[in-house]
């Protein structure tokens, strides 16, 4: 008899494990933005990688039966075992394993409220859910019911056809491939009109959607969660008079984006790829800056973005004066980030010197 989850009870017991230095902090945020409960976080020191369970087994066993005694309904790794391995946990622990992709995804799915963004989720789940058709499932996107597969919301993957899954897949990439084309159109007649474009940047939370908001009078939504924003937003405005720039809102970009969201996202991404300039969004009051700060880089990299002109922000000023000494904080950040521009999005400090210095670079670009 299958086995179902009634996943509007009460939130998921989650047991975090993290075999990644720097994946702990930004395990839990992602746990937390998708609403699972945190029994316990386990940071672990592979010495030993085995093929069935990529590390050792007894430290397995140990793993599973603290699982067990936390009455945790699934467990959450940083890392990205295989098909297999993840077949191999679930049986050990006779609870879901979820890894660090299907996690992000799921956040994804919960957060997609356009067409374009449901089309290009659906493709990332599918294609990541194709080689687990035996993955215990749990759905975890408890605003939006029936997100998986070709079913109803609690089956499993076992029920789910591999041949309908595949055609599914080549349905959703020609309708992704249609949106495309309409986005290469919007910037021809953008083109048009001579405007150059402004791309917005940076790691998830960084507080991109509140700057462009704060710039343009728009109304994107803008909450302290990961990836609030999935679909690019374009306003106009002027950073000078006489000066006009469109500025565009992108989705946020994380450590190790899946591969699967990159493609699926691809054309909204290309907003930053195919901008005139870009400002790089830093969250000054996020403790491993330095990370986001080469997170967005390898990215725009990977988007062959990299030689795109770049205005560095800090962000968040507002939230430094709970430091001790929020000044020589700012000063110690303003070194590490050379010509960087600090601001406030939510009371408006230190924008009139961001207008100034966008403005300066598109005389320039001129």
């Amino acid at each position: 008899m299958q086995k179902y989850y009634d996943i509007e009870e009460k939130p998921k017991k989650a047991l975090l494990v993290s075999i990644l230095r720097d994946g702990a902090h930004e395990l839990q945020g992602l746990a937390q933005t998708l609403g699972l409960e945190i029994s316990a976080c386990e940071k672990v020191n592979v010495r030993e990688k085995s093929p069935k369970f990529g590390m050792g087994s007894g430290k397995a066993s140990e793993l599973a039966q603290k699982a067990g005694d936390l009455q945790a309904d699934c467990i959450v790794f940083d890392w990205e075992p295989s098909p297999s391995q993840q077949r191999n946990w679930e049986e050990l622990a006779g609870i879901p394993v979820i890894d660090r992709q299907e996690l992000i995804i799921q956040i994804f799915a919960q957060r997609a409220s356009t067409r374009e963004a449901e089309l290009q989720v659906k493709l990332a789940e599918l294609s990541y859910f194709l080689p687990r058709l035996s993955h215990k499932y749990i759905d975890l996107s408890r605003q939006r019911g029936g997100r998986y597969g070709t079913r109803g919301s609690g089956e499993t993957r076992l029920e789910t056809d591999r041949r309908v899954i595949e055609q599914r897949i080549r349905k959703l990439e020609k309708e992704i491939e249609d949106v495309r084309k309409q986005r290469q159109t919007q910037r021809r007649q953008r083109e048009r009109h001579g405007l150059p474009v402004c791309a917005i940047v940076g790691y998830t939370n960084a507080g991109k959607s509140s700057l462009l908001n704060a710039l343009t009078g728009a109304d994107v939504p803008a909450e302290d969660k990961l990836f609030v924003t999935l679909d690019a937003v374009t306003r106009r405005f002027e950073p000078s008079p006489g000066v006009p720039v469109l500025l565009t809102d992108t989705v946020g970009f994380i450590r190790q984006l899946p591969h699967s969201l990159i493609t699926a996202f691809r054309s909204t991404l290309e907003e930053a790829a195919l901008a005139d300039i870009l400002i790089h969004i830093l969250d000054s009051s996020e403790p491993d800056i330095d990370t986001c700060y080469q997170t967005t880089l390898s990215v725009l990299k990977e988007l062959k973005a990299q030689n795109i002109p770049m205005i560095t922000v800090l962000n968040k000023i507002d939230r430094l004066a709970d430091n001790e000494n929020p000044q020589d904080l700012l000063g110690e950040l303003k070194n590490r980030f050379p010509e960087s521009i600090a601001v406030s999005a939510k009371d408006g400090t230190g924008l009139d010197v961001l207008k100034e210095k966008l403005a300066a670079s598109l005389h320039w670009r001129g």
